[in-house]
């Protein structure tokens, strides 16, 4: 892919179109783009669909890796070498640059086992390593997984959820007969793509089972409901889950557990609350409730959703207002003691937002 990028300088290639020169499924092409994004080697042009075109670094890369046949009337690369070995942890110093999520925020990457948090989850799935991230709402985990995967399709899962949702059911058309349309686990199998769980745990177990053979070794499931139709998983099939503990309704069982292999707890980060210029009083106030929530104190924390929800209240309505929410959307047992601390850390008395007199 570098090498197509370097070869022409001045084009953009979608992901289709770099998976049909390279004869790749479109997963893993995606998932390689990202990386060199991440590394500064291409840049994302667009996002839906999204593209990439060469930089002033892309060219190095290119040396590194071989490449595939270039597009018609493109350019061949002027040299290939042989591929060099999986690269490393980044320099001591370097820093990841933030990546576009589909709804065009950026994503700023953390630290995971020496390496950006996005390159391991890719590496992970390049491996077909199962991966769960679990930890309180609004920490970042489906953030880090659209940053990770372009390719990905998101089940948002919850106590309704049916093995329709997951697999497919018949729909009627407009012609009055009824359509067998598959759902989002079969279409990820199908194409190779990444498939979120979110909020897996609080899908009922028995659905769940459905979702079980295409994890193991098969990589197969059976469509009963269409015919008994087998369908059989496309290289780039991924599948990873996100899971709230302590949310009513989520239950983490052991056959859940035991196919995510990988298991990665995710906690807000207070230092990009901090860099992102998020009042630093809010910030400082919610490292002070998240120390107080580990020992047992309170059973919640602000996490940087609240944060970036804070930033927004406080252009829109001042300083005050956002403060006075901050203790408003405290859970009701945790409430009193949520007030003493802001008004503690801003000197003086706040209570949760409300109508006050009429005007």
């Amino acid at each position: 892919m570098a090498g197509i990028l370097a070869a022409n300088q001045c084009a953009q290639f979608t992901v289709t179109e770099l998976a049909k020169m390279l004869g790749h499924s479109g997963g893993a092409v995606g998932n390689a783009c990202e990386t060199l994004v991440t590394r500064g080697e291409a840049d994302r042009i667009g996002i839906q669909p999204r593209a990439y075109r060469a930089t002033a670094n892309t060219a190095s890369a290119a040396q590194r890796a071989p490449v595939g046949p270039p597009p018609p009337g493109a350019s061949a690369p002027s040299q290939q070498t042989p591929a060099a070995p999986k690269p490393g942890p980044p320099a001591p110093g370097a820093k990841p640059l933030p990546i576009l999520r589909p709804n065009g925020q950026h994503y700023h990457p953390r630290a995971l086992a020496n390496l950006p948090d996005v390159e391991a989850l890719r590496r992970l799935r390049t491996a077909s390593v199962p991966v769960l991230l679990y930890g309180p709402p609004g920490t970042g985990k489906t953030s880090l997984i659209e940053a990770a995967f372009e390719d990905l399709i998101t089940v948002a899962g919850d106590g309704d959820t049916t093995v329709g949702d997951l697999i497919g059911e018949y729909t009627q058309d407009e012609q009055g007969g009824y359509t067998f349309i598959y759902g989002p686990l079969v279409t990820a199998m199908q194409e190779g793509r990444a498939l979120l769980l979110d909020d897996a745990t609080l899908i009922s177990p028995k659905v769940l089972a459905a979702l079980y053979p295409a994890l193991d070794g098969r990589r197969q499931i059976q469509v009963k409901a269409h015919k008994g139709e087998t369908i059989t998983a496309a290289p780039g099939f991924y599948v990873i889950a996100g899971h709230n503990p302590g949310v009513h309704g989520a239950v983490l069982t052991e056959a859940l557990a035991s196919r995510f292999s990988v298991q990665i707890q995710v906690g807000s980060d207070y230092d990009l609350a901090a860099a992102l210029k998020i009042n630093r009083t809010a910030v400082r106030i919610a490292r002070h409730i998240a120390a107080r929530q580990q020992i047992g104190e309170v059973g919640w924390a602000p996490q940087l959703r609240e944060l970036l929800a804070f930033s927004k209240i406080s252009e829109v309505l001042g300083a005050e207002a956002a403060f006075a929410n901050l203790v408003g959307i405290a859970p009701l047992e945790d409430r009193d003691t949520i007030a003493e601390i802001v008004a503690k850390a801003t000197g003086r008395p706040v209570t949760a937002l409300a109508l006050g007199r009429q005007l």
